[in-house]
């Protein structure tokens, strides 16, 4: 990930990399990486987020039907 400054403007720039850290879930990883996690509560956080993307692309592929 790059983010490049002009000009010396800082506040636009730290804004981008929020953005950008945001939409490809940097925070949520490190969150996600700051204790340890179990492998049975890995297993279940993965399977919940298959459900929920399975329902979300279900949601999305029935919305082209109507």
């Amino acid at each position: 990930m790059k983010i490049e400054v002009f000009d010396n403007q800082i506040e636009p720039a730290l804004k981008a990399l929020k953005k950008e850290m945001l939409k490809e879930g940097i925070f949520k990883e490190m969150k996600r990486r700051a204790y340890y996690e179990k492998p049975s509560v890995k297993r279940k956080r993965k399977q919940a987020e298959a459900r929920k993307k399975r329902r979300k692309a279900l949601r999305r592929s029935q919305s082209n039907y109507d």
